[in-house]
């Protein structure tokens, strides 16, 4: 039997990893109609798997507008 491990990435690795993004933009980027949804409602927030995100962040950073910034 395999055991699967998820990893899990919560706003503040988001921020971390998109870099200088405030609280309220790290909101408003997760809460884009084209931002993968989150896995899990924690009391700590909301958690999304590591390869979702990191997959949209690679098709933002290679479409046209490249811009990972809240409108």
């Amino acid at each position: 039997m395999e055991s699967s491990t998820f990893r899990l990435m919560g706003v503040h690795e988001i921020r971390v990893r998109i870099g200088d993004l405030s609280r309220q933009q790290a909101y408003l980027l997760v809460n884009r109609p084209d931002f993968p949804q989150p896995v899990a409602v924690l009391a700590q927030g909301k958690v999304w798997l590591v390869d979702e995100v990191e997959a949209w962040l690679t098709t933002q950073q290679s479409s046209e507008e490249g811009d990972l910034r809240p409108p």
